[in-house]
């Protein structure tokens, strides 16, 4: 998984190929949970290029977005949101699998 860099980076990364980025940040417990796992999920979906999006550093971002709680996930397509899995809650591997097994 990658880390998104800039505002810009992340506007030319949902106007392109599929994208998912996941909204994280470092004292996040919840976050921290699903780490362990993250990378079978991306091996097993590589339809999309994940990013990281440190919700600290780009809180602006995270408010114009509507992400609310995290982690969260939001995808794109071609600069359309194919769907957002956005909550305060802990999430499970089956869960996140779920969410992005709906999206194409």
């Amino acid at each position: 998984m990658q880390i998104l860099q800039s505002i810009e980076q992340f506007e030319e990364l949902r106007n392109g190929a599929p994208v998912i980025f996941e909204f994280t940040a470092d004292w996040c417990g919840d976050c921290r949970f699903i780490d362990p796992f993250m990378p079978e999920v991306v091996e097993k979906f590589t339809d999309f290029t994940f990013y990281k999006v440190d919700r600290d550093r780009f809180i602006d971002l995270c408010i114009d977005l509507g992400i609310i709680g995290i982690p969260s996930f939001l995808a794109y397509e071609s600069g359309v949101e194919l769907g957002r899995f956005v909550s305060k809650d802990r999430k499970t591997q089956e869960e996140i699998e779920q969410f992005i097994a709906t999206l194409k």
